[in-house]
């Protein structure tokens, strides 16, 4: 079980104790990321989780390496679509000391200009690897295709151009604007003490109450998009307008998306690539934001064999949702999800990660025992329902990278 504090200025403390660990892990996490920026602030909420490491009022960038090395743990960050997160895991004996560095880096970055201009060069080289790695390229190129006209279509990284004019000031300004407490949820789990809990109401009570602008919606629109690049392989993301991450048949999605193509048992694997060896890897996976998903199966094999291929994927899918799963396949697909939901939370980062996820994203924070108590009750109609609801081929979108067909090509090989 968890306890929830709320601040009066809106900002949300989620602690849980987990039995038997030495271990602490914590997290700040803010219901901001790429979908709200602005098309002229592309990069910004990114820009900051880099910047924060560079330097406080009080420490510098090499003082805070050697602090977070000095304690043993681990101090990192992440930015999504919908949100940015910074967190540590350390020992229970150095939470104070990661408490500490956490909050500092939060409440008083420097944003020095020179800095500024160094991590920009950074982040202009992440960039690069991420246009030379072909499997993130089509998955980029599907999103913002299929959500073009959306914030959701953007980068999360953001684009050279917009990079080039982010300034110290800006970065402040987009904080001052985006980081308000009503968006704030601060998580802990592991082994803490009471007194650490206080630290950080003190921490984050004086900040002044306020709320971000509520983000635009977005919506899936099917759309077809190809990237001449010279591979040895075309690399190919099939999709399908799904589910937003909060909806309650999020886990039928999951166990669908396990019989499908989660594993080598499942059917694309078993048909695609241990029947016809067309490929070295497929797989599918589930994309959902706050008001609309999608789900996509990628692969990636030569030009010579991807239309046999992207058919038999298509045969795969259609035979799917017409007939639905065994009880074997479901049985075993639920299995494995239980298993990863009681061997992850084996990890206190983990325990964090559900507590801030899921009370910023999802308004509801569910225990080991709710979840899979809700993957026992999908039944295989319900995969079934699911499955016919997702799997219409009028809306499939299309993304490939590589020595690619003509889009006309490849709808022709879909129908």
């Amino acid at each position: 079980m968890y306890d929830k504090l709320t601040l009066p200025n809106g900002v949300r403390i989620l602690t849980e104790q987990v039995p038997g660990v030495r271990s602490a892990s914590l997290g700040i996490w803010v219901g901001t990321g790429s979908r709200h920026e602005k098309a002229a602030e592309s990069g910004a909420a990114h820009f900051i989780e880099h910047m924060v490491f560079k330097g406080t009022e009080r420490r510098s960038a090499a003082q805070l390496a050697e602090e977070m090395d000095a304690i043993g743990g681990q101090i990192n960050a992440f930015t999504t679509k919908e949100c940015t997160c910074f967190y540590g895991r350390v020992l229970d004996t150095h939470l104070p000391q990661c408490t500490g560095l956490l909050c500092d880096m939060f409440f008083h970055s420097r944003f020095d200009e020179e800095d500024v201009r160094t991590e920009r060069g950074v982040i202009l080289e992440e960039i690069g690897m991420y246009e030379d790695n072909p499997e993130d390229l089509s998955a980029e190129r599907l999103a913002a295709a299929v959500f073009r006209g959306s914030a959701l279509a953007r980068p999360i990284l953001g684009r050279p151009a917009t990079l080039e004019k982010m300034t110290g000031e800006t970065l402040r300004a987009y904080m001052r604007t985006h980081y308000c407490p009503a968006d704030i949820v601060v998580a802990l789990a592991g082994s803490f003490r009471p007194e650490d809990v206080e630290d950080l109401k003190d921490r984050f009570c004086g900040m002044e109450a306020a709320r971000s602008a509520p983000v635009k919606p977005a919506a899936y629109r099917p759309a077809f998009t190809v990237k001449k690049k010279p591979l040895e392989q075309n690399h190919l993301t099939l999709a399908f307008p799904s589910l937003p991450y909060g909806d309650r048949r999020r886990f039928a999605l999951q166990l669908l998306s396990s019989v499908l193509g989660s594993g080598m048992s499942s059917r694309l694997w078993q048909e695609v690539r241990e029947k016809r060896g067309l490929c070295y890897s497929i797989y599918s996976y589930g994309a959902g934001h706050v008001d609309t998903g999608l789900f996509a199966i990628y692969t990636a094999l030569g030009r010579e064999t991807e239309a046999e291929a992207l058919s038999a994927v298509a045969a795969v899918v259609r035979r799917f949702a017409s007939e639905g799963v065994t009880q074997a396949e479901l049985d075993r697909a639920r299995e494995q999800s239980k298993s990863n939901v009681i061997l992850g939370l084996e990890s206190t980062q983990a325990h964090m990660s559900e507590l801030g996820r899921g009370e910023l994203l999802q308004r509801q924070v569910m225990d080991a025992e709710a979840i899979i108590a809700a993957y026992d009750a999908v039944t295989r109609q319900d995969i079934q329902d699911l499955a016919e609801a997702i799997f219409d081929f009028d809306h499939a979108s299309l993304s490939a990278v590589g020595r690619v067909r003509t889009i006309e090509e490849y709808r022709e090989i879909l129908a």
